[in-house]
């Protein structure tokens, strides 16, 4: 039977190097802590947030463009105690209607996505009056040196093997752009692996609505 999974190799080969990084573990529940009410994730992948999900949380709309991950993620929406909603969608023309969510979340997405600014701009409608956007994801580095490498990477091999992913994005600024209060978010570096070091810088919080 042919192999389904849209992986990169890269990608499989991390899933494969054990149990799940500790580290990146305490950052996504540090994401998704506090959260209440109706929720839109983006991005969803498998579902590695799933079971992370605080129980303020009404109710998780997880869009994901992807068949495989989809199938992958309504496994484990259905072994986790959260109400999740798997729902094929883009970042660009979300699932949604307007001022519907409390919250969105952004896991490892805004590196990816292929515009940005649309994707911010989709997020910004669906959010209600006063909501937030809860961010960790990969981003451009302040350091000189690391960002050169990061656009060196990002230039190459990179986004071939990590499914479109752009280290040197500048997504603090982004979200600025779009719209949002940026002052809870903050910065942390961290990479599970010598391979991921080029996405090891972070911003990881809360990003509001102005």
């Amino acid at each position: 039977m042919a192999d389904r999974d849209p992986r990169s190799l890269l990608e499989r080969y991390l899933d494969r190097r054990g149990g799940p990084d500790p580290v990146e573990r305490g950052h996504r529940r540090a994401l998704l802590a506090g959260l209440r009410g109706r929720v839109l994730e983006l991005g969803c992948g498998g579902g590695t947030n799933f079971d992370l999900y605080p129980a303020g949380v009404e109710a998780v709309v997880a869009v994901e463009p992807d068949a495989f991950a989809r199938e992958e993620a309504e496994r484990s929406a259905a072994a986790s105690g959260t109400p999740v909603e798997v729902v094929a969608g883009s970042a660009e023309a979300l699932p949604a209607a307007d001022a519907s969510f409390d919250a969105a979340v952004c896991c490892w997405v805004l590196c990816t996505v292929p515009d940005q600014a649309a994707a911010l701009g989709e997020l910004r409608r669906v959010l209600r009056p006063g909501g937030e956007l809860r961010v960790y994801e990969h981003v451009r580095s302040r350091s000189a040196p690391f960002l050169l490498l990061q656009r060196l990477v990002d230039a190459t091999w990179w986004p071939r093997l990590l499914g479109g992913c752009r280290t040197a994005r500048d997504t603090e600024a982004a979200l600025r752009a779009a719209g949002f209060e940026t002052s809870g978010l903050e910065r942390v570096f961290h990479s599970s692996s010598l391979l991921t070091l080029p996405a090891a810088p972070h911003l990881l919080g809360t990003a509001r609505l102005r």
